[in-house]
């Protein structure tokens, strides 16, 4: 059995890899460790979230059914982000929260991501213990009796809960501004033209019309053109694309052109700095953010941590260390002073903030930092193929081959997504052509070893 946990909760092909059975077992076995960390002497309550897939309906059943065989009871809070499970589940006292979601992939994708009671994800150890009693089945001795089986229930509150905790987290109100949203079909549809409405902007919502199988496609944060081309069309101030979870955004400035996250924490970090808010003058990102990112922190003399990939390393090293401000050039974006986790709708409240309070248009704030050319190649690759890629010497030839040609004016980074089936070769350089050719040189070979 391949490991369950990615880089983002348990991922993969709904009523197939992440079939009604393993979802059930989940729940039992999540239930069991989580009861066990937490002393629980009563029933644990979990919340359950999910976005707008088809599946989630059924995958949100089963893993109820797990919970509360094990003796916890579920609260229910229906379509919301992934960053409202975190919140709400400290804000409820709830001893675990669950979302389903595939985040940015297409709808036959879904996931499992869990967080503990203080709305932070699962340490890697929780992760090995509830994957070592699935493997066991060891939490079948151990099912509840009658009459201390959980129960389910639902709590209407939770979207308008959400959407008043991010409203308070804006240092100013929007008036005046005029905004186009992205809403992906997912999660966003229920909570972003509120949030921004409330705070005073004037709104077109776009792609907020989920049927279960249109979340993603074609709109969001990995589709930016059809937004690029209606803030061009619409005279707006900027547009904001949120993934299927809105646990991430990218922007649109007002002439159509793409602002990354790598370029939207600067943005952001130049401005806490300025404001006196940046602690320990420090942003932190990943080995996959642009070059022109450390530039910027060099000109602007703030601090620049780099992690692995994954949102959870950059939250796990600005715990450690204090900081307030990281994320990932894909968009998840953490303000650790307001959430616990990458959120896109607080991301988008706190770029804007940052607009109004300069005074600046979103094009003239992106000037603070240059954007290095990249080329990033996904490659498809069987589950085989990902195990293999680590002593791969033929890849690790190729790679190799690339930097001496590069020879130190760019940079090569290929790695597994732990999400996707899927080898990333990613190059930053000077010149474009010289890094597409050694990109697909790279992404030849990984295609022709890990198939």
């Amino acid at each position: 059995m391949a490991r369950l946990f990615g880089t983002d909760g348990v991922r993969g092909i709904a009523n197939s890899d992440l079939s009604v059975s393993l979802a059930t077992k989940l729940g039992m076995a999540a239930a069991y460790v989580l009861t066990e960390h937490n002393n629980a002497d009563e029933k644990p309550n979990v919340l359950i979230g999910k976005d707008t897939r088809i599946s989630g309906d059924m995958l949100e059943s089963a893993l109820s059914a797990g919970l509360c065989a094990m003796g916890a009871n579920v609260i229910s809070v229906g379509v919301v982000p992934t960053p409202a499970v975190a919140y709400l589940t400290q804000k409820y006292n709830c001893s675990a929260g669950v979302m389903i979601s595939a985040s940015h992939n297409p709808y036959e994708y879904n996931g499992i991501k869990i967080f503990k009671s203080d709305g932070y994800k699962l340490d890697d150890s929780i992760e090995d213990e509830i994957e070592e009693i699935i493997k066991s089945d060891s939490y079948v001795s151990v099912l509840k009796e009658a009459e201390k089986i959980g129960t389910c229930s639902v709590n209407d509150n939770a979207v308008s809960d959400y959407i008043e905790h991010i409203v308070s987290c804006a240092p100013v109100r929007l008036d005046g501004m005029k905004i186009a949203l992205d809403c992906a079909n997912g999660s966003a549809s229920v909570c972003a033209e509120q949030i921004f409405t409330q705070l005073g902007a004037e709104v077109c919502v776009n792609f907020s019309e989920p049927n279960g199988v249109n979340i993603n496609d074609g709109c969001g944060s990995t589709h930016l053109e059809r937004l690029s081309e209606i803030v061009k069309c619409g005279n707006f101030d900027a547009g904001i694309a949120f993934d299927g979870d809105a646990d991430r955004m990218l922007a649109v400035d007002e002439n159509g052109e793409v602002i990354d996250g790598d370029r939207i924490i600067a943005i952001c970090a130049e401005h806490m700095k300025n404001s006196g808010k940046l602690k320990k003058n420090t942003a932190v990102v990943t080995v996959m953010s642009n070059m022109g990112f450390y530039k910027f922190c060099s000109e602007k003399k703030i601090n620049c941590e780099k992690t692995a990939v994954g949102d959870r390393y950059v939250l796990e090293k600005m715990l450690k260390c204090g900081y307030n401000i990281g994320g990932e050039q894909s968009g998840h974006i953490i303000f650790l002073d307001y959430a616990t986790t990458g959120d896109g709708e607080l991301s988008a409240v706190m770029l804007l903030s940052a607009l109004k309070e300069s005074n600046k248009k979103l094009s003239e704030a992106a000037e603070v930092m240059s954007v290095y050319p990249q080329v990033l190649i996904n490659v498809r690759v069987t589950p085989e193929g990902k195990q293999k890629y680590i002593n791969n010497e033929y890849i690790i030839s190729a790679v190799q081959k690339a930097e001496l040609e590069l020879m130190g004016d760019g940079r090569v980074l290929v790695r597994v997504s732990g999400t996707e089936p899927l080898v990333r070769v990613m190059l930053e350089g000077k010149d474009i052509n010289k890094i597409t050719e050694l990109g697909n040189m790279i992404a030849d070979v990984v295609r022709e070893r890990l198939n």
